[in-house]
């Protein structure tokens, strides 16, 4: 049986599975998913049950850790400046939750808050 053009090149150049490469991935964040605050686990899932159920409440609670010392992936910005950045996002929510897209966002940020205070509370690093 004959190979068609190009479809051995292919198989050639594609490396085999046992290869042993380890490849690492560091997720881009935007500034306004960066701004999500690490806070303490508790005060976390808290804000993830207000963003269940009052879209974009738990985020506006989360942007006044960021005035209580809470550490975000933004060091080199100001914490008013972050700060607005969550209630930006609080907003973003809390209007778009009429289309259901600000609802489904609220919960996902929530989500990404439980997240990251597990991150802070195993002590993993969160960027490699």
């Amino acid at each position: 049986m004959e190979a068609k053009d190009g479809e051995g090149a292919e198989r050639a150049a594609a490396p085999s599975s046992s290869s042993g490469v380890v490849v690492q991935v560091r997720e881009k964040k935007g500034p306004l998913r960066a701004a999500i605050p690490y806070m303490p686990f508790p005060v976390a899932v808290l804000c993830l049950f207000l963003n269940t159920f009052v879209p974009g409440l738990g985020t506006f609670v989360s942007a006044f850790t960021v005035l209580c010392g809470a550490r975000t992936d933004l060091p080199d910005r100001h914490m008013c400046c972050v700060f607005w950045l969550n209630i930006a996002a609080a907003l973003i929510q809390i209007l778009t939750a009429i289309v259901m897209v600000g609802w489904i966002m609220s919960i996902f940020w929530g989500m990404d808050m439980v997240i990251l205070a597990s991150y802070k509370d195993q002590g993993i690093p969160q960027q490699l």
